[in-house]
């Protein structure tokens, strides 16, 4: 089962915070999955398609309980894909039009509502139910393992807007890409997803994304701590191949009796431990020295070399 299966099998089982939480969430679904058929003045029909069988049960139930409706159930197989599909076909039948009135698919007036009712999602309960219905409808979530990423698709871009504005009055900032035919809501954050998901009432797939944010982020930490130090060694052996450089040239030209018993020291440190950093080599030193002391008889050696080069 995908993530994706996971979150809506989750929210599906959500139980409502009030009587009116279970129409909004069904009201979102049958906006969003729904096709709306006209054969006459205030005749309707619906067809209600779905991949998820999570959602089918929940439309099914809704419909009965809520409005009373007679619904039909198909159970399709794609033979391309080889997974199950549903339909639920809502039959022309008395209070049909007064249901989708209710549900903000219909306007007063008879014609297609655009945006979403704000009756249906005055409360904060109400609107978490809507945005779990939308997402029982068109969400697709990735699995946190591999990377963040959240949408959910619907055909009206008003539809789109109060998406974003449900979730925004719970901090959650979502935005809108628009498609061929079709616009799209998406979160990027992490920290954005977890908060929908605990928000709808997805718990248990909330506390997997923390876990996953926690290990990547862990990881993260891992991986530029290594990184700065295999940085720092590069940095290291640079700095000891040129000192390296620097010794044979001094002592080619001037021999190792005629230096400074200090060079003579910190020439032979090098030479024995070529990996070591300045720190490490003044450790090995008798007496030890500073790094600052270190770093000193390098300048110094650099310079001789530096002029001697100058010099040919």
């Amino acid at each position: 089962m995908s993530f994706t299966s996971e979150v809506k099998d989750e929210l599906a089982r959500v139980m409502p915070a009030c009587p009116q939480c279970e129409k909004a969430t069904l009201a979102a679904l049958v906006r969003i999955e729904g096709t709306l058929f006209v054969s006459g003045p205030a005749r309707y029909r619906v067809e209600i398609a779905t991949d998820a069988p999570a959602s089918a049960r929940l439309v099914v139930r809704l419909l009965h309980g809520i409005y009373q409706l007679k619904t039909n159930l198909t159970m399709r197989r794609s033979v391309l894909h080889k997974t199950p599909n549903y339909l639920i076909e809502v039959p022309a039948q008395p209070h049909l039009a007064d249901a989708l009135r209710d549900m903000g698919v219909l306007s007063a007036e008879g014609g297609l509502e655009m945006g979403i009712k704000e009756s249906l999602v005055a409360k904060p309960c109400c609107a978490a139910a809507y945005l779990r219905g939308a997402f029982l409808g068109s969400g697709f979530i990735s699995n946190p393992k591999s990377d963040f990423h959240f949408e959910i698709t619907v055909e009206s871009e008003a539809l789109a807007e109060g998406l974003v504005e449900l979730m925004a009055r719970k901090d959650i900032t979502a935005r809108i890409m628009a498609r061929r035919s079709s616009y799209m809501v998406y979160l990027k954050s992490g920290n954005a997803i977890t908060e929908f998901l605990a928000f709808t009432g997805a718990h248990q797939a909330a506390l997997s994304m923390e876990e996953e944010r926690v290990v990547k982020s862990v990881r993260n930490d891992v991986n530029r701590q290594i990184n700065a130090e295999l940085a720092n060694q590069q940095k290291v052996s640079n700095a000891a191949v040129e000192q390296i450089y620097a010794i044979r040239r001094v002592v080619e030209h001037y021999g190792m009796e005629d230096l400074p018993p200090a060079l003579q020291e910190f020439i032979r440190l090098r030479v024995t431990y070529p990996e070591a950093s300045l720190k490490e080599l003044g450790e090995r030193a008798t007496p030890p020295l500073s790094k600052s002391a270190v770093y000193h008889r390098v300048r110094r050696l650099e310079s001789m070399a530096a002029e001697l080069d100058a010099g040919e």
